[in-house]
């Protein structure tokens, strides 16, 4: 490349094509384009004027071994974007934090004082927070370069229930009728597969058989085969192809994450479905499987989830008290009960 400490990777892509990113150096900032182009070499000469090596002994070179690692590498480009925006809030914060000091009682009052800082604006980020610098810190120990991960089992502030938060029959009726033909699609993956929106839009043609999707879910490396129902089945093949993504937005070509995500709001405005996203459609498939008394091994096997998390969000986040279930459950108990006989009174 003729540029000295460029870290380079490529990675195929769904589509079969291949694609080069380029970084400053391991772990450094993201660079545009290719080397040579006016975008990049400003990037580049940006990234090295700011550099500076860590004073060794503080948090800022754990921060930054961290970004360098294997354990960095092995993250999706998705979240490697989101701990890039929470390591810049640590580095400004305590970048200069001594190692020396992780062992101290005091440490985790000081980095929960910064928790509840940011918990005024958002406990969810400031909770996102904490998990990022709990595991950037349980990186360091595992590696002796930290006495004490002083944020581990830091519990949680954000406690939001997702228990209305189900796509409801009306919700479906609704979108399918106002929203774009090439929308469909997804949303009828999600609510028979319950696979994250990352997972089904880098679906290809080649996991699906006819009968079965199989999928490894990027998350987790958990290893799905999603038996395909009759609807699903009749969606997928009305659309079938030979190669490629499934998923495409109404020029034919592959769905970006951003730009699905812009889609799919705009959608849902449109058909007057609000309170629930894109998201909230893997716990609702849960929901309607625990709902036609699927087992909780059955669900797991479907959407990939731990037994315990599927146990979790039926019972606290996910489950719609439908009036129905109630109904048919007492409607069960009535037929195992003799009621007794009054003509004679």
């Amino acid at each position: 490349m003729g540029i000295r400490g460029i870290n380079a990777k490529t990675k195929r892509l769904a589509d079969g094509t291949t694609k080069t990113y380029y970084w400053a150096w391991k772990g450094g900032p993201a660079l545009p384009g290719k080397p040579g182009d006016s975008a990049f070499m400003e990037a580049y000469n940006r990234a090295i004027r700011q550099k500076v090596r860590p004073p060794a002994g503080m948090l800022l070179s754990v921060l930054q071994g961290f970004q360098a690692s294997s354990t960095w590498d092995d993250l999706a480009p998705r979240t490697q974007r989101d701990y890039v925006k929470i390591i810049k809030l640590i580095e400004k914060k305590f970048g200069d934090f001594p190692l020396s000091a992780m062992s101290d009682r005091r440490t985790r009052g000081i980095f929960m004082e910064w928790r509840d800082e940011r918990a005024k604006a958002s406990r969810r980020q400031a909770d996102y927070g904490w998990q990022v610098l709990a595991r950037i810190l349980s990186w360091a120990h595992g590696r002796g370069l930290v006495s004490a991960n002083p944020c581990e089992k830091g519990g949680r502030l954000y406690r939001g229930s997702r228990a209305e938060n189900v796509w409801t029959d009306v919700d479906e009726e609704a979108f399918l009728a106002s929203a774009p033909e090439h929308l469909h699609l997804p949303l009828i993956l999600a609510l028979w597969t319950g696979q994250r929106q990352g997972d089904l839009l880098r679906l290809t043609w080649q996991q699906y058989d006819g009968k079965v999707i199989r999928l490894q879910q990027s998350k987790t490396g958990m290893r799905v085969v999603i038996p395909v129902g009759a609807p699903l089945k009749a969606a997928l093949d009305a659309k079938r192809g030979k190669i490629g993504p499934i998923l495409r937005n109404s020029d034919g070509e592959p769905w970006t994450a951003d730009g699905f995500r812009s889609s799919w709001r705009k959608a849902c405005a449109a058909a007057g479905v609000v309170g629930v996203t894109f998201n909230d459609l893997r716990g609702t498939a849960v929901t309607r499987l625990a709902q036609v008394e699927a087992s909780v091994p059955q669900i797991a096997t479907i959407t990939g989830h731990s037994l315990r998390d599927v146990n979790t969000i039926i019972d606290s986040h996910y489950l719609n008290r439908d009036p129905r279930m109630a109904e048919e459950a007492i409607r069960k108990l009535e037929t195992r009960t003799k009621i007794p006989d009054r003509a004679s009174d």
